[in-house]
């Protein structure tokens, strides 16, 4: 029955399509073009959507403290603006890598698991790209609410300047506010999310485009000679400048990653008809702007708006601004649960905030997390130009990243002649590299920030993954094969009670330490005994008629392998519901679940140096216990500790 069962997993294109089909259900419940449209709009587009209102203000920064502004400096900043949104944006992540899901999902997790997939086995090289883009995600997953929502607030200081005081502290209530409702979920504001930014969009589009007869000439920008120029004639300023542009495609992983629940279709259309025309006036209107008046440069955004219309604006883009904040912290809990279930961080708590939709989660533990860094972050920058400074370096090295990770998808899974698939990586990285690099010019200036954060959140994913092989290792040293087990229980014979007692292990062939420990001490065995093993596969979601494979051991033993994508929460009553229909004896009422609770303490003889030992025995404690984390019924538990030493 194994051997079938595996047999059926490696077939399928019929399983592909029901399993994108099932991804997309999860995503928006079936929903028409317009709703998707709508959604993609409200929730894809609101971090890269709200990088007018600092990206081209701290790119002109440079220019005015060199007291080099200038037309051509303006048109080319802008024109560089331009190329950034229609090269990186459009012809890489929605001509190309948004070809790239995993049935149906994305993200850079995702392309990990993909290119994976594609090179039929685990690779050290596509793993240490897939962790480090996640990583470099969690450094920007801080950075962003802050300098989203500082730069809308800073807004209300060109109304009068009696509310420059009250900046920071508006500021840190709305981003408190933001977190603390996450654990109420936020299915019923999210409906607002779409309305809220076509209203966004709408406005600045128009507001760029009212400006535009200020300075016609504005428009040369779209010729992109006028980039290259500005660049290769101001030397030190032109490559600082650069490193500012990048500010306008922050976000755009967002693209990839929500393709599961919108679709790859509405998001591209929502790109090419609607937001990218809406950036492109705006960006036009406000170095229009500029160029008419140039004292308009300290913030060309809010200065586009008429007297009568600047509050508003400044309410407006604050609502923007905090539904960008949202949709990064949804995709930092997206992103963590993969995480959790590719083994790369330890089984936190995690609460499914809606009874409809599966993506609808709440971490605490992320969360509180994410709300002490960009507190942080706020109290110490101070203001949004000081924080785009820490901005980018994050954003540019997942895109290097992810451009690595689609060129082993493109030869290998797509089939590309090698010559090809490197042409087509090459030509996105030598431009990426050359933003990475300007990038890099900020890092003192606060650039070191998001490389810190990424830094601490890789060496916690390796130490995890580490540590955890070497206890899985130690624990198979000094495990019994369930099979010798089995022929010893035949011989000595041990008392029986009645009902079923099942075990959930790591490895069905050894029989698992709750099992050991029930024996030694309890000196008792049930009539029939099943062994469960968890396996999270490199895809997003598994059908349910290939959830389980179930094996006959013994008389009296089985031993079951339960498969879940990674997009999926591991319930296991669910799937042993699942067996019963296909024929597996399961009652609950006379089912107990063994589990095994293991303290980890350091070990003088540890292969990790100490500091690794201590940080991943501080890992463990951080962990959800089994009950909660496989949904299994507490009042069918029974829990059976043990010391265990690294």
């Amino acid at each position: 029955m194994t051997q079938q069962s595996s047999a059926e997993r490696k077939t399928a294109p019929a399983h592909e399509q029901g399993s994108m089909h099932q991804g997309h259900e999860h995503g928006h419940g079936g929903s028409g073009l317009f709703g998707l449209l709508v959604g993609s709009i409200g929730v894809v587009y609101g971090d890269i959507g709200t990088s007018p209102l600092y990206a081209l203000r701290e790119s002109l920064a440079h220019q005015v403290q060199a007291d080099a502004l200038t037309e051509e400096g303006v048109i080319g900043s802008i024109s560089l603006l331009v190329f950034a949104l229609i090269f990186t944006v459009t012809i890489k992540y929605i001509f190309f890598v948004m070809r790239a899901d995993n049935r149906g999902e994305g993200g850079i997790l995702s392309l990990m698991a993909l290119a994976q997939t594609a090179l039929g086995r685990q690779t050290r090289i596509a793993f240490l790209l897939g962790v480090g883009g996640a990583a470099l995600f969690a450094g920007e997953a801080m950075i962003t609410p802050a300098i989203s929502v500082l730069s809308a607030i800073e807004g209300l200081e060109l109304v009068t300047h009696r509310f420059s005081e009250f900046v920071m502290p508006i500021t840190i209530f709305i981003l408190v506010t933001l977190f603390w409702v996450q654990s109420h979920g936020t299915a019923r504001v999210a409906a607002l999310f779409g309305p809220i930014m076509i209203a966004f969009f709408l406005t600045i589009g128009v507001l760029g485009a009212s400006h535009i007869a200020d300075a016609p000439e504005v428009l040369r920008a779209f010729d992109p000679r006028h980039g290259v120029v500005f660049l290769l004639t101001h030397g030190w300023l032109g490559f600082t400048v650069l490193g500012s542009v990048f500010l306008a495609v922050t976000g755009v992983e967002a693209l990839y990653a929500d393709m599961g629940h919108f679709g790859r279709f509405p998001i591209q259309l929502a790109w090419l008809g609607f937001v990218l025309p809406a950036l492109l006036l705006n960006y036009l209107g406000q170095g229009a702007l500029v160029l008419s008046r140039p004292e308009a440069v300290g913030n060309p955004f809010f200065l586009m708006a008429p007297d009568w219309l600047l509050l508003p604006l400044v309410v407006l883009s604050t609502m923007a601004t905090t539904i960008a904040a949202q949709a990064v912290i949804t995709g930092a809990f997206s992103l963590a649960r993969q995480a959790i279930q590719l083994g790369l961080l330890p089984r936190l708590e995690i609460t499914h905030t809606s009874a409809m939709l599966e993506g609808q989660i709440y971490i605490g533990r992320i969360n509180r997390l994410l709300l002490v860094g960009v507190l942080l972050l706020v109290i110490a920058f101070k203001s949004s130009s000081a924080l785009a400074s820490a901005y980018g370096i994050a954003v540019t090295g997942t895109m290097v990243l992810s451009t690595s990770l689609l060129f082993i998808v493109a030869w290998r899974k797509w089939g590309w002649p090698l010559w090809l698939a490197i042409l087509f990586a090459a030509s996105f990285l030598i431009v990426e590299f050359t933003f990475l690099t300007a990038n890099m010019l900020k890092i003192v200036e606060g650039g070191w920030v998001p490389l810190v954060l990424g830094a601490c959140s890789m060496i916690v994913m390796w130490t995890w993954v580490r540590g955890t092989r070497l206890l899985t290792e130690k624990t198979h040293r000094d495990s019994i094969p369930i099979m010798e087990l089995i022929d010893m229980l035949q011989k000595s014979k041990p008392t029986r009670v009645p009902g079923t007692a099942v075990f959930l292990t790591n490895d069905p062939n050894v029989t698992p330490t709750a099992l050991m420990h029930n024996l030694k001490h309890n000196k008792v065995l049930h009539e029939r005994v099943l062994i469960i093993c968890v396996r999270t596969e490199n895809r997003p979601r598994v059908a349910q008629e290939r959830r389980f494979e179930l094996t006959r051991i013994s008389s009296d033993f089985s031993s079951a392998i339960l498969h879940f994508g990674f997009m999926e929460s591991p319930r296991v009553p669910a799937a042993l519901a699942l067996m019963r229909k296909a024929g597996f004896k399961y009652d609950i009422m006379t089912t107990s679940f063994f589990l095994g609770r293991r303290t980890v303490k350091e070990s003088p003889a540890s292969e990790m140096p100490p500091w690794q030992d201590k940080l991943y025995v501080a890992l463990t404690k951080q962990a959800a216990n089994a009950t909660d984390f496989f949904s299994i019924p507490s009042d069918r538990v029974v829990e059976l500790g043990a010391q265990v030493t690294i």
